[in-house]
């Protein structure tokens, strides 16, 4: 049987039985049983990756972005910025169904663009994941630093965060990594809900001056940011929800493709609702004293247990975006896949396909190692990625591909066109600020 791309396709949409195999794929060409299966993703799986994706390292600095901003604007801007980039999500799930040859976001770009489009996206898309690597290797560093109460020094915590991380994003497919975004989610959640418990039981977070008396935690409903620290607490929201562009990824490898939008919506409803709630209980308790990673906040002993569950989902969210964030192997698993597209070591287990995949690997490894290293400070690394590279992938390019997809499509420019149009042309404005 040859299929020439999603197998989900049939008259009453249901899913192909198992018998019924994926011999052909527009983007990974002939699979076989002798090589990977670059498309199985479950519905579930779906889900779990996404996640996972999205929750990481970025809810650990929304609590210090709601200091700056003060909760209410803090949440209003989560939420504004959850709104955006769910659009974005979908945008990437009719596009993919509408050119089943796009793989990543440069691909959508070269459609639009043209080649200078490819490279400029290729560019920035590499650069940006590299980087949020790099944040995973320091936040694993912090963790192990945090465990053996800075039992050597930071910088071979950091190596050995990053070898760890090259292990296990040397998985090539995003179905077998799906087990560890079943281990990493929970653990990273059950670290987070460990400090939000912790800091509402104390009586003042670990950072607050002893004093007589009660403590008052100084939270701010409306802040009076400076412009600097006012784009830094963007640009953390921003960065918390920076899983947007790995989506194409995700979705390239699914059984069903077409159940993409209900497992976004399901992720993205779940996201917005733990990062509202951990960063409105942490800052209300911690005030201006709230630490950066937030799991700092709660003390010597709550931080070490907190960091021991964390660290797993932090070693997940590395090999995530180490891989293509899956599938996140999505530097490596990006460079990779054009690389040897259109030939057979795309899908064999000849030397040259593992030897190509294992140097991908590495090479984004040893690159988000050196940035590790050279930026320690988790939240000016946070912020410099989001406000850096984060809009550009998370708003910009998605408000093009629907223009690109409906601009010739108005029926005498009806209003829900219209509506849409400007909603993308803002959405577009608003990444270039």
């Amino acid at each position: 049987m040859t299929i020439s791309d999603f197998p989900e396709t049939k008259d009453d949409d249901s899913v192909l039985k198992p018998t019924e195999t994926v011999t052909q794929d527009v983007v990974f060409g002939e699979i076989t049983e002798d090589g990977p299966n670059y498309r199985n993703v479950s519905f579930p799986g779906t889900i779990i990756l996404m996640m996972k994706t999205q929750i990481g390292l970025g809810v650990l600095s929304i609590p210090m972005a709601f200091d700056y901003l003060g909760i209410v604007p803090g949440v209003i801007c989560l939420c504004a910025i959850a709104v955006v980039t769910t659009w974005s999500d979908y945008v990437i799930g009719t596009f993919k169904l509408n050119h089943r040859e796009v793989y990543g976001i440069d691909d959508a770009a070269a459609l639009i663009f043209g080649p200078i489009g490819r490279w400029a996206l290729s560019v920035i898309f590499c650069l940006y994941w590299v980087f949020v690597s790099g944040s995973g290797i320091l936040g694993i560093s912090i963790g192990l630093n945090a465990l053996s109460t800075h039992g050597t020094c930071t910088a071979v915590f950091s190596m050995a965060a990053a070898i760890l991380g090259f292990c296990f994003s040397s998985v090539r497919t995003l179905g077998r990594v799906t087990w560890l975004a079943w281990i990493g989610l929970p653990c990273i959640l059950v670290a987070v809900m460990i400090v939000t418990i912790a800091v509402a039981l104390r009586d003042r977070p670990a950072a607050a001056p002893m004093t007589e008396g009660p403590w008052v935690s100084d939270v701010k409903m409306f802040g009076n940011p400076s412009f600097t620290e006012g784009v830094t607490a963007v640009c953390n929201l921003v960065f918390a929800f920076s899983g947007t562009p790995g989506f194409f990824a995700i979705i390239s490898e699914m059984r069903n493709p077409r159940q993409y939008t209900p497992a976004m919506l399901v992720c993205q409803g779940g996201v917005t609702t733990i990062y509202s709630v951990v960063g409105c209980v942490v800052y209300y308790y911690c005030g201006s004293y709230v630490s950066s990673p937030a799991l700092g906040s709660a003390g010597g002993t709550i931080k070490q247990i907190a960091y021991g569950f964390a660290l797993p989902g932090l070693i997940v969210t590395t090999t995530i975006v180490t891989h293509v964030r899956p599938h996140m192997q999505i530097p490596a698993k990006y460079i990779f896949v054009h690389l040897l597209r259109g030939s057979r070591h795309l899908n064999s287990n000849s030397l040259v396909h593992w030897g190509c995949w294992l140097g991908c690997t590495f090479g984004v490894t040893v690159v988000a190692y050196i940035i590790a290293s050279s930026i320690p400070i988790f939240d000016s690394l946070v912020s410099l990625i989001g406000s850096l590279l984060g809009t550009i992938l998370c708003f910009q390019p998605y408000g093009c591909m629907w223009l690109y997809d409906n601009w010739g499509k108005a029926k005498g420019s009806s209003r829900s066109w219209l509506i849409m149009v400007g909603f993308s042309i803002v959405v577009i404005v608003v990444g270039l600020s």
